[in-house]
């Protein structure tokens, strides 16, 4: 720290806040601490009484504190996200549009083992909305050295992207729904239209929904049927507990289905299947998605939609933050369901 008078100043660093007082109307920073002083700064500081101020001096390999932020989240962003201008020596990246967000989160862990840099993200694996805030990132001091920063950039170019919003692609979508009750009529299908509706929120399109009896050949034809008329994705409502005539899994694998998991550490959901018919997903719901808000149809449908291909370790790692805890006004995917390390 050293001091210079102010018309000497341009391109330095302000060690403090320059308050401006107009008696009766304001009284607050005019220039806040870590401002690099511009040529036109210059006037302004002489009218607030200023003929010498206290700067930083910033050498060869150090950098102030809101290049240091602005390179770091250029780093680690995809293409995803967006930007916000440094305020305060903090850069908030933004999700650009609609989408599921991903983040790297040993590469998160490992930027974050420098005790004089932060980074802060949301949960990995969530739906986020356009305009939300997903991540913020500074330093804690106001100058650092530039090596601390290429680290930085160095973890970020490894994990390609450290974080990022993928798009959603909407999927032709086939319902399949099974029972003897609903089959013969003796009683009214809700499953069907939740599983539609959340389809739709997604922007998804239900091609069509068969009913069929508690048969292993009758849902097998149905899913065949289905890839027929060109689903891209099947959901199976129904049939999916332990009981003698819930014959839902023994039919997807039939239909050859190749199993991922039957079964998830999700409450509401354990009872949940997923597999696929070549490159066609197909899921099967328990009860528990048509009556509850928010179940392991809502963490698995958004991450299918981004094209990845979920492993039975991805559905093994919903344990931790896989207990919804009902709550009374549900805020999902505003929480922790689902959003375990």
């Amino acid at each position: 720290m050293k001091t210079v008078p102010v018309e000497d100043s341009a391109g330095m660093v302000l060690c403090h806040d320059m308050t401006r007082i107009v008696p009766g109307e304001y009284k607050g920073p005019a220039f806040k601490k870590g401002h690099i002083v511009r040529e036109e700064d210059i006037p302004e500081l002489l009218d607030l009484g200023k003929d010498h101020i206290y700067v930083w001096e910033i050498h060869a390999g150090l950098l102030h504190e809101n290049e240091a932020a602005i390179r770091m989240a250029g780093a680690a962003a995809g293409e995803g996200i967006a930007l916000a201008e440094p305020k305060e020596g903090k850069v908030d990246l933004i999700a650009k549009d609609d989408g599921f967000l991903k983040i790297d989160v040993d590469a998160l862990f490992a930027v974050n083992s420098d005790a004089e840099i932060i980074f802060a993200t949301l949960h990995s694996n969530q739906r986020v909305t356009r305009g939300k805030i997903v991540g913020g990132t500074r330093i804690i001091p106001l100058v650092i050295e530039e090596s601390r920063i290429q680290r930085v950039e160095n973890i970020c170019r490894d994990a390609a992207p450290l974080l990022d919003v993928l798009p959603m692609k909407a999927l032709d979508t086939a319902i399949v729904t099974t029972g003897n009750e609903v089959y013969h009529g003796r009683i009214k299908d809700r499953f069907g239209p939740v599983v539609a509706r959340k389809l739709e929120e997604l922007g998804c399109r239900v091609i069509g929904q068969t009913f069929v009896s508690d048969s292993i050949d009758r849902i097998v034809g149905a899913i065949r049927g289905s890839i027929h008329d060109g689903a891209q994705m099947i959901v199976v409502t129904g049939g999916m507990s332990v009981d003698p005539d819930d014959v839902s899994p023994a039919g997807i694998k039939a239909a050859g289905g190749r199993v991922v998991t039957y079964g998830a550490p999700v409450l509401p959901g354990a009872m949940f299947m997923l597999a696929n018919i070549g490159n066609i997903p197909v899921l099967g719901l328990p009860g528990c998605v048509m009556y509850c808000r928010t179940s392991v149809f809502d963490l698995v449908l958004p991450r299918l939609l981004t094209g990845e291909e979920i492993t039975r370790e991805d559905i093994v790692r919903l344990a931790h933050g896989g207990l919804c805890v009902q709550c009374e006004e549900c805020r999902y995917p505003d929480c922790g369901f689902g959003k375990g390390v």
